[in-house]
């Protein structure tokens, strides 16, 4: 793979990091209290052109 393409694919999922972590924390904002609840959380990354779709799961703790 070129170094281009290395490049706009790390700068792609450092936005993707960033966006994302800063969506979450505003929810947990606007949801007051979530301490001790655990949320199931799914990231769906598709790229149109390349017939994929990529899904990550996992669990988010709450904060109190």
């Amino acid at each position: 793979m070129s170094e281009d393409f290395n490049m706009s694919m790390r700068k792609f999922l450092k936005q993707v990091g960033v966006t994302s972590q800063q969506a979450i924390e505003e929810a947990m904002r606007k949801a007051g209290d979530t301490g001790g609840k655990t949320f199931e959380a799914k990231m769906v990354l598709t790229i149109d052109g390349l017939d994929l779709e990529h899904v990550v799961t996992g669990k988010i703790d709450g904060q109190s």
